[in-house]
């Protein structure tokens, strides 16, 4: 209020169009208006005075106005030239907004105008550099963003010098650094996040290029190397760096980090977007082997990944369009040689694709939260068709169904499944459902949980690929499981590796001292079989006696052991 009422000069004179855009026109105005004062002071005491002639009156007057005229063109050149320092200092901000050119704005000055021109120039620098740094690097970490770091590959890349320089580009993330998120605060993962960015520049060069691109990416770009080993070596040295314990607000926090590399391609130069495309997609292989890891581009890899993202959109609504089937793998006693159970295994029939493998588009289900209503569909669908060879009256048998982790991560599991037995008419103890070990890790006493209350329904519950995980006896005596099943990779060689038929021997002795069934997958010869039968197994599953096949295929099978078993029956009772 005082600043405005301390301008009215200024306020009012800006209300004529005239003078409201130039401030040097309001400057000449006041001066010429106060240079013509005495003029006109002189002009009035003539008007009002009779004491003079009229030839006096004239001369006088013409004096007076001719030095009036001087005083004035010499005052408004003065002013002109003093108006020069704030005529500048406006000219360089507006130059600064419309171009970001800085000025060169004289500092040796020491009086008002002076001090306005040295801190506006100084300003001016300091707010570019600081418009530089939020532009160009990144406030977490202090490192340079994703596009100061293309900018200077752009540069190195585009130098005629460099047409024969290797460029070998790394991309990093945190493994599973979603799961951390949720489990640490936001704080500590920014304090992460920038003693991530600290190490790993201690392992760079000089001349090399490091980033933080987003989240929990950073790149790093190595200029002239010398050849693939140092590469690999400098991997190395960036894995374990990263894989030493943070420590952090008086926690250790350990994190192992997964890496793509690429380098770039002479005959054919890449540009930066394509290099880090490149590192990208071999980064999501690097992850897809597991932890701390790193993987090369290739094309190879480019090329598996674009048959997964086609595989991905073509997933979405395969199910409402009809596209997945259920085929059915009897499991056979392998003392009577009887189909006891069959299991249920999801298929893809795509239009155009064929009959794709559940080995392709499974993980992506899984990754994408798909396999929830997916297996809830094969699920219900095998039930249904279980309680259809019932009342066909085929010798009864279970029908075992796989749970993902996706839907066992459900709350409403136990729920969900008693709902489908219901709408089916089917009993729980038809139903087997298959877990694997490794995600009933993740959390032991929920998991229990859960599989005490299925256990409680009547459903019987299969522990899969036992052997492959972690496989503690101690969480075995834990978990309320009927059946263990050895997984295929351990029968497959049992006869030619004596630690595979170890550890088969090994699983069924457990088995058996647990009072639990035991299923071997993955039987193809006949020599497998007798091994198992010899061990003691229980039941035998694989394509020795049947690959996964249609529902209509199965009936012909269920109808000829239900003749056997009636057979077997009449024999016993003769």
């Amino acid at each position: 209020m005082t600043l405005n009422h301390k301008l009215y000069l200024y306020s009012f004179l800006a209300n004529f169009r005239w003078l409201k855009k130039s401030y040097t026109a309001k400057i000449m105005l006041v001066a010429f208006l106060g240079t013509h004062v005495p003029l006109l002071t002189l002009l009035l005491s003539f008007v009002i005075s009779n004491s003079y002639s009229f030839e006096m009156a004239a001369r006088v007057m013409i004096i007076a106005l001719l030095a009036t005229l001087v005083g004035t063109a010499a005052t408004l050149y003065a002013l002109n030239h003093l108006l020069k320092p704030v005529i500048f200092t406006s000219a360089a901000l507006q130059n600064y907004l419309n171009t970001k050119t800085l000025p060169e704005l004289p500092t040796e000055f020491a009086d008002e105008a002076g001090t306005l021109m040295a801190d506006t120039s100084q300003t001016l620098h300091k707010l570019d550099e600081l418009i530089h740094y939020i532009t160009n690097y990144d406030e977490l970490t202090g490192l340079p963003n994703r596009d100061l770091f293309r900018d200077r590959l752009h540069q190195i890349l585009s130098q005629p010098e460099n047409n024969q320089r290797l460029i070998a580009v790394f991309l990093l993330s945190i493994d599973d650094f979603t799961g951390m998120s949720h489990g640490l605060d936001h704080q500590t993962i920014n304090l992460l996040l920038r003693a991530v960015g600290h190490r790993l520049s201690t392992c760079t060069a000089q001349t090399d290029i490091i980033a933080h691109l987003s989240g929990d990416e950073f790149a790093l770009a190595r200029i002239d190397i010398n050849s693939l080993e140092s590469v690999i070596k400098l991997s190395q040295v960036l894995l374990s760096t990263l894989n030493k314990p943070f420590y952090l607000e008086g926690n250790l926090i350990h994190i192992t980090v997964s890496m793509g590399i690429t380098i770039n391609n002479l005959t054919d130069p890449n540009s930066v977007d394509q290099l880090l495309q490149q590192a990208h997609i071999a980064l999501y292989q690097a992850k897809q082997q597991g932890r701390s890891q790193y993987q090369f581009y290739s094309p190879e890899i480019n090329a598996q990944l674009q048959e997964r993202l086609t595989l991905e959109k073509e997933l979405h609504g395969a199910l409402e369009r009809g596209e997945m089937l259920v085929y059915y793998q009897p499991l056979i006693d392998l003392n009577s040689r009887q189909v006891i159970a069959m299991e249920a295994l999801i298929r893809w029939q795509h239009p155009t694709l064929g009959l794709v493998s559940p080995v392709k588009f499974i993980p992506i289900a899984e990754a994408n939260g798909a396999i929830i209503p997916i297996g809830e569909w094969v699920l219900r669908t095998a039930c249904v068709q279980t309680r259809a060879w019932q009342l066909a009256g085929y010798t009864p048998i279970r029908i075992s169904v796989n749970l993902s982790s996706r839907q066992f991560e459900q709350p409403y599991l136990v729920e969900i499944v008693n709902q489908i037995l219901e709408e089916t008419g089917l009993e729980a103890s038809s139903l087997e459902l298959e877990v694997t070990e490794s995600f009933l890790m993740a959390d032991i006493d929920r998991s229990v949980k859960i599989l005490k209350q299925l256990r409680e329904l009547g459903i019987c519950l299969a522990l899969d690929d036992f052997g492959t995980g972690y496989s503690s006896l101690n969480y075995l005596k834990r978990f309320p499981v009927n059946m263990l099943k050895i997984d295929r990779s351990f029968v497959q060689d049992v006869m030619s590796n004596p630690d595979s038929a170890a550890v088969t021997d090994a699983i069924i002795a457990l088995a058996k001292s647990l009072r639990l069934k035991i299923t071997a997958e993955g039987v193809e010869t006949q020599e497998q079989l007798e091994y198992l039968q010899m061990r003691g197994c229980d039941e035998g599953q694989g394509y020795y006696f049947s690959c996964p096949v249609p529902a209509d295929i199965i009936a012909p099978m269920l109808q000829k052991s239900s003749q056997q078993l009636e057979i077997t029956t009449t024999l016993v009772d003769v």
